[in-house]
């Protein structure tokens, strides 16, 4: 089975020419994380002499050094430097799972090329952390699979539609989660779809490290200083932010930012992290990554669906046998912000939402 990898590649041009050395965004990024000019050679396998000559080379051409030398051999990136990386930060965090999506699109077409009978599971999946792991493992265990990233709505219709044998979404726990399955129904509701068990997760505001803007609940972030930025429509994290405004009555018009949208966690929470937003609504997994502040709002359990004949399917049974293990179990729970419950446990809709055949819709 073959791997595709696809990384963004960037720079910047000053008339006809590169005026960004291909190495010097990952030096940067390496000097932030490090702080230590000789450390980050070391994590890249360069050498200081060629890693300072880069740094020289982007002062002259910018017309202003990228970092700035602190004691010892200790090294803080300069303004101009941090917007560069926070640019690949945000790049990486927007394109990763497209990305991903795209290399599997290729390699189920090189296995489907390769074999006159291939067996490659369809998984349509709006992007999430425990799908993500669960896409690694299907990796190392050599299962063919396509993932694609789609948003919830997408998703569940991809599986209704026949695009896919199997589709991942979250839908909250407690109050909102029939108004929020109301929007899955007409897809999710017929008796043949059962419903496997991934994990709980948090969802909630997501604001700069310190909170310097002192925002606590949704009513701050109607506040004319704060900007907001959202999350593409169809996506759960959406319905779950209009569901939560519609029961604090507040009117999302009134959130500056609300019309401006992300498409992943990752990329919501490097919005914030790199001063071009003061608050978001997403998962803490990537808010912890990029040190902001993380506030709970509600608490989401992420599934996957298929149809009953499906759970038949040699990939299938695989996937249910991964999502059991102790490994990938450890995996979720190192998560924050994520509870691994019931992994690869299959159920009926009537027993996962009972609500959805309560409310008669």
């Amino acid at each position: 089975m073959f791997k595709v990898a696809i990384k963004p590649n960037w720079t910047i041009r000053e008339g006809e020419r590169d005026v960004l050395a291909p190495r010097l965004i990952g030096l940067l990024v390496a000097i932030d994380e490090h702080g230590n000019l000789s450390t980050a050679c070391r994590a890249l396998g360069t050498s200081y002499r060629y890693a300072w000559g880069l740094l020289h080379e982007a002062e002259i051409l910018f017309g202003a050094p990228l970092v700035t030398a602190g004691r010892g051999r200790g090294f803080k990136l300069t303004g101009l430097g941090e917007k560069l990386v926070w640019a690949e930060r945000r790049i990486a965090a927007r394109l990763a799972p497209l990305l991903a999506s795209l290399a599997s699109e290729l390699e189920a077409e090189i296995e489907e090329s390769r074999s006159a009978h291939p067996a490659v599971l369809h998984l349509h999946a709006s992007h999430g952390f425990a799908v993500e792991t669960l896409r690694d493992f299907m990796a190392r265990e050599q299962i063919s699979i396509e993932f694609k990233y789609r948003a919830s709505q997408e998703a569940i219709a991809s599986l209704a539609n026949g695009s896919c044998e199997i589709a991942g979404f979250p839908v909250p726990t407690g109050a909102f989660e029939e108004r929020a399955l109301e929007h899955y129904a007409r897809w999710l509701k017929a008796g043949d779809i059962r419903v496997i068990h991934v994990a709980i997760r948090r969802q909630g505001l997501m604001v700069a490290r310190g909170n310097p803007k002192k925002i606590y609940e949704l009513k701050d972030l109607t506040r004319k200083d704060v900007r907001f930025i959202n999350r593409e429509k169809g996506s759960g994290t959406r319905l779950l932010i209009e569901m939560l405004l519609a029961e604090a009555n507040e009117d999302p018009r009134a959130l500056n930012g609300f019309e401006d949208v992300e498409y992943t966690h990752a990329a919501v929470a490097a919005y914030i992290a790199s001063g071009r937003a003061d608050a978001g609504v997403g998962v803490e997994t990537p808010a912890r990554k990029f040190e902001l502040e993380f506030i709970p709002l509600e608490t989401e359990r992420y599934q996957l669906a298929c149809r009953a004949e499906s759970l038949g399917l040699p990939q299938i049974q695989r996937l249910i046998d991964v999502l059991g293990s102790d490994a990938y179990r450890a995996a979720v729970n190192a998560l924050p912000g994520y509870q691994a419950d019931r992994c690869g446990t299959v159920v009926s809709m009537r027993a996962a939402f009972p609500s959805l055949y309560r409310s008669g819709s």
